[in-house]
């Protein structure tokens, strides 16, 4: 007699591998995990000697860079595997750039806006004016754009794409969404000057970014959202970012108080009025984007390739 598909899956050895459909979520991200890990590792290897002797900021991009093709790379591989594209995994290519993107983009730069005039109000942040002039503001403006557009893609899809989608199958969304936040939080925890605040604040960040997708559909608001926060920090209001001033900001400030209400050396995220707005800009946007969109069932069970039942 010939054993079907379906009582092949229900084998119990199979079944420590499979569920009805496919390979399990669990199984399914560990292969991904190894991949990133061997492409990580083999690119160090090639990168460390190429990159000797450059600058901080080229290093930098360069290994930013290097970490998002990574990932999107094996969530390609692993795509092909399941019979899913990279769109499934929240980041359709023929919706990048466009309304979504720049509607997160003005949630973001309205938000450090808002939390800087508070802060600014309540005497913990004060500007001392333009540090750029002529050309140098148009130059610079371009190259943080480009830098935290790049920033975002990496840390938006390395926390949000295909692992939060496959973890997503085994235990449900939003547990999964609270686990890609605490580890989007964690992953903070070397920047310079960092404390719990900021991080906490990173990774209430990260669910608010969970949020997004899960009514947008994909990840291109918060991409837009994550860009345009860290280019105010950085270039339009030069404040810390993560604990960190960097050149080529448009105007210099300075902060004074405590620092769990200025956020000290972290920067305003380090502070406990960043929470606050956090909070309130997810409330805002939760009762905007009412539509659950991500992830759809016809993507999380009912994948299209052969391979996802094991043959007989």
């Amino acid at each position: 007699m010939i054993e079907t598909a379906q009582s092949a899956a229900q084998h119990p050895v199979r079944r420590v591998f499979y569920n009805r459909l496919e390979l399990r979520s669990g199984w399914r991200l560990l292969i991904f995990l190894i991949i990133v890990i061997a492409l990580i590792n083999a690119g160090n290897f090639i990168l460390r000697p190429l990159l000797h002797g450059a600058d901080e900021i080229t290093s930098f991009l360069v290994r930013e860079a290097m970490d998002f093709l990574v990932f999107l790379f094996a969530s390609w591989v692993m795509g092909r595997i399941e019979g899913r594209t990279i769109a499934d995994y929240g980041l359709p290519w023929r919706r990048m750039f466009l309304t979504q993107f720049w509607q997160g983009a003005a949630i973001g730069f309205a938000a450090i806006t808002g939390l800087l005039l508070i802060l600014r109000a309540v005497g913990a942040v004060h500007f001392s004016g333009p540090a750029l002039h002529g050309l140098e503001i148009g130059q610079w403006a371009i190259i943080w754009a480009l830098v935290f557009i790049l920033v975002a893609l990496r840390e938006e899809f390395r926390a949000r794409g295909y692992a939060l989608f496959t973890i997503s199958a085994g235990i449900g969304f939003w547990p999964a969404a609270i686990l890609s936040a605490a580890f989007f939080g964690y992953s903070h925890h070397g920047n310079s000057g960092e404390d719990w605040i900021g991080l906490f604040n990173v990774g209430l960040f990260g669910l608010l970014a969970c949020l997004l997708l899960r009514r947008t559909g994909n990840l291109w608001m918060p991409i837009g959202l994550h860009m345009a926060f860290d280019w105010g920090e950085t270039y339009f209001y030069g404040v810390a970012n993560s604990g960190n001033v960097l050149p080529g900001h448009l105007l210099s400030s300075t902060s004074s108080g405590p620092a769990w209400l200025s956020g000290g050396s972290v920067g305003p995220e380090g502070s406990v009025l960043c929470t606050l707005l956090l909070v309130v800009v997810s409330l805002i946007c939760a009762t905007w984007l009412k539509r659950v969109n991500y992830p759809s069932s016809a993507t999380l069970r009912e994948p299209a390739s052969a391979l996802v039942v094991p043959p007989a």
